[in-house]
């Protein structure tokens, strides 16, 4: 009887697949792109157990065990690096999440649609724009030399500011640089889920005499509820990772005990040095610890009744 029944499904799930064999078909291309890249590699984290050594290869090397782990926990830097990446991405969190959210919610609600169509382009081209060209924006128009906004503190009479050199400007100008290029473009997926609102719920809304702010608090916001959290899930598991490119460009030996996050010192250490096992061993800690906040958070979601990732 269990065969039966086995036979049965497997009999159904083919002439399902051959059902719609033409999507499938489509899918291979994303399929295989993320077995390349995303799969294969995973076999190097064997690395972080191993002493590797280029001229023995990963299968070569001797097998060391957890003992790049131990020397990761017991370098003082380490711990520097740990926080630096926690706390720029926790600030990430607060002030960069939300920001697309509040930036969907303005472009959803203008009338003009013509308006609002330009105003989205300007907005998203950021976007494609490289960090370095970025860097070397920033650069010029913070220089204490020729930069245009110690330009405007002079005028003022107050004194120039190395803005890429202090500390306590470094995270600030992280968070507003990369609200500016990113969040015109993450705010399209909120769009997208603000146009699969039903619109009768806002008719409904305006007869109980809501007005536009408690029409966006009562519809709107609940219209978007599950992608917020599967977007805010996704962003958990990437708690420990802040860029490359970003911090790397705006990076200087001034700043470089709150810009040295998990990305540059695995590039500096790990390639730099050409202490590739080590440089593993770092990478597979952050990964871990994405994976836990990963879970976590799908989880709450979960026992709070609200849609997961899975």
């Amino acid at each position: 009887m269990a065969s039966e029944t086995a036979r049965r499904k497997t009999q159904l799930a083919l002439r399902y697949i051959n059902k719609k064999k033409y999507l499938y078909i489509l899918l291979i291309p994303a399929v295989v792109y993320f077995l390349i890249f995303n799969y294969v590699p995973m076999y190097g984290i064997i690395i972080a157990f191993k002493d590797f050594n280029f001229s023995k290869g990963i299968v070569g090397s001797p097998w060391i065990g957890f003992e790049n782990f131990r020397y990761m926990f017991g370098l003082s830097d380490f711990y520097t690096v740990f926080w630096n990446s926690l706390y720029l991405s926790f600030l990430r969190l607060v002030f960069g999440f939300p920001f697309p959210i509040l930036l969907a919610l303005l472009l959803n609600e203008m009338r003009n649609r013509t308006y609002q169509r330009i105003t989205q382009t300007i907005i998203y081209l950021p976007h494609f724009i490289s960090w370095v060209v970025i860097g070397g924006i920033l650069v010029n128009f913070l220089s204490p030399s020729w930069g245009v906004v110690n330009i405007f503190l002079k005028q003022f009479g107050f004194e120039p500011v190395f803005f890429l050199a202090d500390t306590n400007y470094f995270r600030p100008l992280v968070i507003l640089s990369s609200m500016w290029k990113e969040s015109g473009w993450e705010s399209i997926l909120y769009l997208a889920a603000m146009v699969g609102i039903n619109t009768e719920l806002y008719e409904a809304a305006s007869i109980d005499g809501a007005n536009r702010f408690q029409r966006i608090l009562y519809v709107t916001l609940p219209g978007i509820k599950s992608t917020i959290i599967i977007l805010l899930i996704l962003r958990l598991g990437h708690i420990m990772g802040n860029g490359f490119e970003q911090i790397f460009v705006l990076q200087n030996p001034l700043n470089l005990s709150v810009s040295e996050v998990f990305e540059t010192y695995v590039y500096r250490v790990g390639l730099i040095g050409g202490r590739f096992s080590f440089g593993t061993t770092v990478g597979l800690f952050t990964s871990v610890i994405g994976l836990i906040f990963l879970l976590a958070s799908n989880g709450i979601a979960k026992w709070m009744k609200e849609d997961g990732i899975w």
